[in-house]
């Protein structure tokens, strides 16, 4: 069976043809989710020639079972709980904070490692753009748009390549607009729709940041 994307790049290209009413706007930001989204909104935003950014947001694993969210946190203080996930697991309130101050600290971490100094975006007034390279629970993403909605953009859109059906359907409540390139079914997880799914490295992460600089500084 031919999967819908070869690589996050492939997707990138895929996901910007959905999104061309938007190309040359100058009012138009990307802001990537890391690390995933980054190589995804790279192609987008070269191709509606815009400047990217990131926009960083943690998943909060349940312990032991880390591919299962129990929720997520973003910048700006944002907490965003799956309280149907909490009561199935059994997990106390005192143990999801210690959850969320372990990856506070990565997220404070990323943040520095990845801007280099840089600062980030003033999206008052934008067009904001939020990508990942796909929604499962969608909780990652949730928990970015909220915080986004804080930073007062004009339009509020989240984009991806590929999600599942129920989490592409729940963010017609969030945002102002839902790009999801494709949503397939069965869906049980965003890595299979990819023929390579390699993890995105802080490394790549960096390099394309400081290249789609450039690219905006010419």
């Amino acid at each position: 069976m031919s999967l819908p994307f070869k690589d996050r790049t492939d997707a990138g290209r895929q996901l910007a043809r959905k999104l061309q009413q938007y190309r040359g706007n100058p009012a138009v930001v990307v802001l990537a989710l890391p690390r995933g989204g980054v190589p995804v909104a790279f192609q987008v935003a070269e191709a509606l020639e815009a400047p990217l950014d990131i926009f960083l947001v943690r998943k909060l694993g349940v312990p032991g079972h880390q591919e299962l969210a129990l929720g997520a946190i973003a910048s700006g203080g944002v907490r965003v709980l799956n309280h149907d996930v909490l009561y199935m697991c059994g997990i106390e309130e005192r143990s999801v904070d210690a959850i969320v101050e372990r990856e506070q600290r990565e997220l404070e971490r990323r943040e520095c490692a990845y801007r280099e100094g840089r600062s980030a975006f003033d999206v008052e007034d934008r067009i904001v753009i939020l990508i990942d390279d796909g929604l499962a629970t969608g909780a990652s993403m949730l928990a970015a748009a909220r915080a986004m909605r804080k930073l007062r953009p004009q339009k509020l859109i989240v984009a991806v390549p590929v999600a599942a059906p129920g989490a592409c359907g729940h963010f017609q409540r969030e945002v102002d607009e839902i790009v999801c390139a494709e949503t397939p079914r069965p869906f049980e997880a965003v890595g299979q729709w990819y023929e390579d799914f390699t993890q995105t490295s802080d490394e790549e992460v960096r390099d394309l940041l400081a290249l789609a600089e450039a690219q905006t500084e010419k």
